[in-house]
């Protein structure tokens, strides 16, 4: 006994995968062995054994059909039941209505599975009246078994829906992650564009124009000439080490790159020197003092502000322009200015320069507030300021 219960659940479990794998082989399968048991059963002990099996055969085709029209299926083949009912005749073939429930639970709301539920008990209780030999215990079994062909179904109908939500949030969160990923690649390599930027122009630029003075000078001013192709060499290989660090913490995949600290408000005094050196006379002031120590990266984004402005200035301003610096640490703020008297113009425009789009972007990076345009008096002005608890909160 012990064997044909394995067999039985070996083959139910085959019958399952098979009906999962591919759906029409399964309900074909299904549908031969419930006609086979029904033309088995019915024959010996009908007394027309040909009504039953046509009714049997009747009642089990439709299950071919019960994926693409449940309602339907059932429905028809209650009205073929029916019609058996009011001939007389007993076949096999009721049992398919257990699978037309089923189906019928699986697809459709829960509304019309309890339409069909109905349908089927009234069937089973016409059913026990003119054929149940115990009317009680035939009744209760065979609703058992509507029942459970209505629980199976609606529970299979809900594990399904469940499986199917998961599969949409993962697909979601894979979707959500892949966009996150896409937007901190493009907030990384907009930082570094900003970085390369930066390091780049400023230093290329004051090179450009000691190259330049040297050109000039070097018929009347040997020294001052040597001196300022001095001055560009050690312009350009400080560039190249910024460059060869960037793109040495780029290419490091563990994290064993050299690193060097960021410049910060105490390197602007070299900063400045490389201008002058370039022939832009520029002032420095500062008034005020810290009330605590200003963040690394802030110090950066100052730092690298003052660059691009003075960058600015030796790129646009012209001849004889000069520059000047002012930095105010307030009690909740700090704020900078830089302000040229060049007289040439156009200066870069106000919102197409990509250095001033990295400008704006650093200071946003601190709640901060930039702007950059013609100044009252001529020459141009670049003017920050940064709150300094939003500094500290985002530090």
């Amino acid at each position: 006994m012990p064997e044909v219960s394995r067999t039985m659940s070996s083959m139910l479990e085959r019958l399952a995968s098979l009906q999962r794998r591919r759906p029409i082989v399964g309900d074909v399968v299904l549908v031969a062995v419930l006609l086979l048991i029904g033309v088995a059963s019915d024959a010996p002990r009908l007394e027309s054994p040909t009504a039953g099996r046509v009714f049997t055969a009747a009642l089990v085709l439709p299950l071919l059909w019960r994926r693409r029209w449940p309602v339907a299926v059932f429905a028809v083949m209650a009205v073929i039941a029916f019609a058996q009912w009011l001939v007389d005749v007993k076949a096999f073939g009721d049992a398919a209505l257990l699978v037309a429930l089923y189906g019928v639970a699986v697809s459709q709301p829960r509304r019309v599975a309890l339409a069909a539920a109905a349908v089927l008990e009234l069937g089973v209780l016409l059913a026990t009246v003119r054929w149940g030999g115990d009317g009680v215990r035939a009744f209760v079994g065979l609703s058992g078994l509507a029942t459970a062909a209505y629980v199976l179904g609606t529970s299979t109908r809900t594990r399904r829906a469940l499986v199917d939500s998961l599969h949409e949030r993962a697909e979601r969160l894979e979707r959500e992650r892949d966009q996150q990923g896409q937007l901190s690649a493009a907030a990384e390599r907009a930082r570094i564009a900003r970085e390369l930027h930066d390091v780049v122009a400023h230093n290329v630029s004051v090179m450009i124009a000691l190259a330049d003075g040297a050109s000039y000078a070097i018929d009347e001013d040997p020294a001052r000439a040597k001196s300022a192709m001095r001055t560009a060499s050690r312009t350009g290989r400080q560039a190249l080490g910024e460059l060869r660090r960037l793109l040495g913490v780029l290419r490091d995949s563990d994290g064993d790159a050299q690193l060097a600290p960021q410049p910060g408000l105490a390197q602007l005094d070299e900063l400045l020197e490389d201008l002058r050196s370039a022939g832009v006379p520029v002032s420095y002031e500062v008034s005020g003092i810290p009330s605590a120590p200003l963040p690394a990266g802030l110090e950066l984004a100052v730092f690298r502000i003052v660059q691009e402005a003075l960058t600015n200035t030796l790129k646009h301003a012209g001849p004889g322009a000069e520059a000047h610096v002012r930095m105010i640490h307030g009690h909740d703020a700090l704020e900078v200015e830089v302000l040229d008297t060049g007289n040439l113009r156009p200066h870069p425009p106000a919102d197409g320069s990509a250095g001033l789009r990295g400008m704006r972007e650093r200071a946003a990076v601190y709640d901060g507030e930039l702007s950059a345009g013609p100044a009252p008096d001529g020459g141009w002005r670049v003017h920050l300021v940064l709150p300094l608890e939003a500094a500290m909160l985002s530090a």
